[in-house]
């Protein structure tokens, strides 16, 4: 699941009630006539329609803060509707796009609060009647088929008229006696089988008009009508209609009229079963419709007395006591009940749960002997699956549905207070399994759904069952453990444990594991069973990612009383680690790792003894199971564990108490994997793992190594270096000079003196401009972030510590720490999404530190701190800097700045490469006005060509157009010219190639530099690649067609045309010479 639950706004009331009132003015003031409506006006209306949706969008989720508003702001458009269609049966209007959106506004009521409520406020006068049908016959408004919300207002609509207690003949002419209800059932019967709502409103218009007694032989004729459909042309959408109105009208007709029907229905369903496949809507709607008819076979009582809550006082508040009667129950209900608990084992989650909800209501009507059946059937289909199975990890992916069907039933059941408290030892051994359900299929779990309706039967018991009876439950799911928290009163700590554990503090994984888990194990009573809960489970699990945050939330666990819980995780560990599965082997360690992490971080003058005895455990991992190929999991996983628990002792020991650790050691050095690989011999990963090393060494233990590392590390990134095209292996090199700079910080005037520092502190400065490219795109930009990182970590550290540091000053000068803050914030206007977010969050964490604490502590002060706080530190925004649309806005204001001016614009500039039109608009517009400021000597294609594409940009603007008035920007512009004109044919990169050639057509436009610019395009017209002379004619020809030069330009169009610059035969030589 996400990582991440947003909770949404809650409302108290209708707030947008004023503006909503004064939207729908606005909209309903529209002439619907009008089929001629402007462009402007139509947008108009558009937007009118779109914020009244987007209003009733917000309060969809609570959409009952509407109620008391409903009939002031429905009406309105009900009447406006009506007055339109009574109109367009008139004049024979064919409607309009405004009349569409009228239509739709009124169903986004309809969707916001449901049908049954908005219709209240529909017209349902006689005379109402005549419009309707007038609306709904072949000809009318609502027939036209891209009008299809105005299609299913007018079925609904209809629908409530029907419900008139008048006789429908009244309505007719003499001499066509019951046309009127003929008319409807068309209606009803065209709309039936369409794939959209109109369906659901015309199964509502047929079930009402059936229900009258005036109609009940167009019922009979629907019957037959029907059985004859479903049986010639098998139209799923029609089979889907017709159960809809068979269930509707077997809900709430009379009983007497659907027992005397009820083998017909069952003629229906059959004649649908004979297909071989069916969908999943005709199969939830086939169980809804039998589990329907089967309550119309037995009478309206119920089996047992319901509890629905307490008193004041305490006591039980029971209502609808109704005596067990002993009844002979129909044989057809008997076989509905087969066929709906064969549908708990379905595929589909909606034809599952709608069985489970009609068994149990039918069980509600059952003796409590006959429904105490039915649970006990329930209940053996979780054994299915589970005869070959040891434990529900190993129970097959097909299990999932059965499981699934056979908790909603209990859950249905126990929501009616169905089950008997001789049932709940049972139940309860099945509902602990459940809970647990997460089985393997391919490359992701399922099970999810079953553990939900695991949750679901223990929220309904704690409704329906008696405290006593409920004693030994102890674990459930948030929602459930709430309600029994709420009503039974069994739980110690009930309200504390709760609110560590509501739904949105177990929704992320890694929060409930690592944080939730171990605040309930702070209590006693619920240590025990989460402890021996992530030992028998979460450690098995197949999950690589849940075994990790198993074996961190034990430690955590065993923490809280590690004398006692800490030798008994790792005894069930080592147990773990005998085992020949590759996954319990895997958990094991892991468990160990963290359990000696415990002992140590607990007790760190005994660390070393800890790491000894833990060290005997590896004794125990089977050698052979270790050295199977394909095993990188382990391997790594034992790789750590002898990293965590050799000691000194242990390795100058002869002969070593372990001596397969050497085994295992030699074994992961030849190993495939990643993360082993770069301990082995090899070129690369050697190279890779050289960083590594060096950056992990404790130079406050072994300070004389550290000059050493030192040189080592700035000639593994210098221009010369061996690992000049191992991407990786320097990126390692510069982490390592971050972490040997944070971890000696405060003390770093021991280790080295200042100019060692500002060396390095240059060689991360020099990082920020590492543009390398390769196959996988720019992945210099894993050089920047770290860069990034550690400018922002290290200056952190000696400000925060410079009242220790002597001659602080020397160490982090003003002007460097400012040419980085300047270089993180380029960084944080460039291109990539990531690279931005990592610069804007280490930029604001400067931004927030304090200046150091010593004299002269302003030289340390960050440059526009003001303005830098009020554009980024907003506690009301959430916008992080990959967001393009927020961030550039803000970015432009940089440049305000004079000391971030220049790297903030060489940022924008590189920014203007993207190929993103979002990004390109806006920075190529602010930098109209500081392009001259842009003091970059551009060498790699990496930055030329945006910074060529920037100038493009601009000269197409016409933006320096006036730099030809004054001298210094006609040298600016000369200059340019002489660099995208210097050594053309030698280039070899055509989009440079290109962009050159674009700057050098810009610039005949200013006439100090035509000649030159005239003299230069030579180069391109007759370059050697046939790509650049026919992209050069072309663009040339479009801009002399478009851009007056004060010059006659027709025999140049001309020889531009006819010239065939593609080809390389000499006879064109000439002309191109001549052109």
């Amino acid at each position: 699941m996400s990582d991440e639950v947003l909770e949404g706004k809650q409302f108290a009331t209708f707030e947008k009630h004023g503006e909503f009132v004064e939207t729908q003015a606005a909209f309903l003031a529209i002439d619907f006539d009008n089929l001629t409506a402007s462009a402007e006006e139509n947008e108009r209306q558009t937007l009118l329609f779109n914020k009244l949706s987007g209003i009733l969008s917000e309060y969809q989720e609570q959409s009952y803060l509407l109620d008391s508003f409903l009939e002031g702001l429905v009406t309105p458009v009900v009447a406006s509707l009506k007055q339109y269609v009574k109109k367009s049966a008139e004049n024979g209007s064919q409607g309009s796009p405004a009349v569409e959106r009228l239509a739709l506004h009124l169903y986004h009521f309809i969707k916001c609060r449901g049908y049954k409520t908005i219709i209240r406020f529909f017209p349902h006068e006689i005379a109402d009647l005549s419009i309707a049908l007038n609306f709904m016959r072949p000809g009318g408004l609502a027939r036209k088929s891209q009008y299809w919300a105005l299609q299913y207002i007018g079925l609904i609509w209809l629908s409530l008229i029907c419900m008139l207690p008048f006789d429908l003949e009244q309505f007719d002419e003499p001499e066509n006696v019951g046309k009127t209800a003929t008319d409807i059932d068309l209606f009803g019967k065209e709309f039936l089988g369409t794939a959209g709502l109109s369906r659901d409103g015309a199964a509502l218009l047929l079930t009402r008009l059936y229900k009258r007694n005036d109609a009940r032989s167009y019922f009979y004729s629907f019957l037959e009508w029907s059985n004859g459909v479903i049986s010639q042309d098998r139209e799923i959408f029609m089979t889907i209609g017709i159960l809809q109105v068979l269930s509707e009208v077997v809900k709430s007709d009379s009983a007497e009229q659907v027992q005397h029907l009820i083998p017909r229905f069952l003629g229906i369903i059959a004649t649908i079963e004979q297909e071989s496949v069916l969908p999943n809507t005709i199969r939830k709607y086939r169980a809804k419709l039998l589990s329907r008819i089967a309550l119309r076979l037995l009478p309206v009582t119920r089996s047992r007395s319901r509890r629905k809550g307490r008193t004041l006082s305490g006591t039980e508040m029971v209502t609808d006591p109704y005596p067990d009667l002993q009844q002979e129950v129909p044989e057809e209900v008997e076989g509905i009940l087969e066929q709906l608990l064969t549908a708990l084992k379905d595929n589909d989650t909606i034809v599952r749960w709608s069985s489970a909800k009609g068994i149990a209501r039918i069980c509600e009507r059952l003796p409590s002997d006959f429904a105490d059946q039915v649970l006990e059937t329930i209940l053996g289909l979780f054994s299915i699956h589970s005869m070959a199975a040891a434990r529900v990890y190993d129970l097959p992916a097909i299990a999932e549905c059965t499981w699934h069907g056979a908790s909603l039933a209990c859950a249905e059941m126990a929501r009616r207070d169905l089950i008997q408290a001789t049932r709940l030892p049972e139940l309860m051994k099945w509902l602990s399994q459940a809970l647990y359900f997460d089985l393997r299929k391919g490359s992701h779990s399922i099970g999810s759904n079953v553990r939900d309706a695991a949750s679901y039967v223990l929220w309904a018991l704690a409704r329906s069952q008696d405290p006593a009876a409920l004693i030994h439950i102890r674990r459930a799911a948030s929602a459930a453990f709430q309600e029994h928290v709420g009503r039974t009163s069994l739980f110690p700590h009930g309200i504390d444990v709760l609110r560590k554990t509501d739904f949105y503090a177990v929704s992320i994984r890694k929060h409930a594991f690592l944080t939730a888990a171990t605040q309930v194990a702070e209590h006693p009573e619920y240590r025990i069973y989460l402890f021996h809960h992530v030992l028998d489970v979460v450690l098995r699990h197949w999950d690589i990612s849940m075994r990790e945050l198993g074996s961190q939330s034990l430690r955590l666990i065993c923490l809280l009383d590690l004398p006692d819980l800490g030798p008994k995780a790792a005894m069930k560990a080592a147990q773990l680690v005998d085992s020949s599965d590759l996954i319990d082997l895997h958990g094991g360690l892991l468990a160990l790792i963290e359990i000696t992490m415990a002992f140590c971080e607990a007790e760190p003058d005994k660390a070393e003894e800890h790491r000894s005895k833990m060290f005997q455990y590896l004794s125990r991992v089977p050698l052979d199971t270790l050295l199977r190929p394909r095993n990188e999991l382990v391997a790594e996983a034992a790789c750590r564990f002898i990293a965590c628990t050799l000691t000194a002792a242990e390795v100058n020991r002869a002969p070593s108490s372990i001596p397969v650790w050497k085994t295992v050691i030699d074994h992961g050095m030849k190993h495939r994997s990643e993360h082993l690989t770069e301990l082995s011999t090899g070129l690369p990963p050697v190279q890779q793992s050289l960083g590594r090393v060096l950056g992990v060494i404790d130079y406050n233990t072994h300070p004389n190594s550290l000059p050493e590392a030192i040189d080592c590390l700035l000639e593994c990134i210098g221009p010369n270096s061996v690992m000049l095209n191992n991407i990786e292996a320097r990126r390692n090199c510069y982490q390592a000079i971050v972490s040997i700079l944070c971890a000696v910080g405060p003390e770093i005037y021991r280790h080295m003196p200042e100019t060692r520092v500002m060396t390095l502190y240059n060689a991360l400065l020099t990082g920020l401009d590492d543009y390398t490219i390769d196959n996988r795109g720019d992945v210099g930009s894993w050089i920047r972030i770290v860069c990034i990182r550690g400018l922002a970590a290290f200056s952190a550290t000696l400000i925060s510590n410079a009242s220790t540091i002597p001659q602080f000053e020397g160490y982090l000068p003003p002007a460097c720490y400012r040419q980085a803050l300047a270089g993180i914030l380029k960084q944080g206007v460039e291109r990539l999404d990531n690279v931005r977010r990592e610069a804007g969050e280490c930029f604001l964490r400067l931004l927030v530190l304090d200046p150091p604490d010593m004299p002269n502590s302003e030289d340390w002060y960050i440059p526009g701190r003001p303005l830098l706080e009020e554009l980024f530190i907003n506690q009301t925004e959430t916008e992080t800097w990959n967001n393009g649309k927020w961030l550039f806005p803000r970015a432009m204001r940089l440049l305000e700045v004079p000391e971030y001016r220049a790297s903030v614009l060489r940022g924008l500039v590189l920014s203007l490469g993207s190929k993103t039109d979002s990004t390109q608009r806006p920075v190529a517009t602010s930098l109209i006005n500081y392009v001259r400021a842009i003091p970059h000597k551009v060498a790699s294609n990496v930055v030329v060509i945006p910074v060529l594409q920037a100038f493009n940009v601009l000269l197409g603007a016409n933006a320096l157009h006036r730099l030809e008035d004054v001298p210094s920007g006609l040298t600016s512009l000369k200059s340019l010219l002489v660099i995208v004109t210097k050594k053309v044919s030698r280039l070899k990169n055509p989009q440079r190639i290109h962009e050159s050639m674009c700057i050098v057509v810009h610039l005949l436009s200013f006439k100090a530099l035509f000649p030159a610019a005239v003299a230069a395009l030579g180069d391109f017209l007759g370059h050697t690649f046939p790509s650049v002379r026919v992209d050069t004619a072309e663009f040339l020809y479009l801009f002399l067609q478009s851009v007056d030069l004060g010059e006659d330009t027709d025999e140049i169009e001309e020889i531009l045309l006819e010239t065939e610059w593609p080809s390389d035969d000499g006879r064109y030589g000439r002309r191109r010479q001549r052109a």
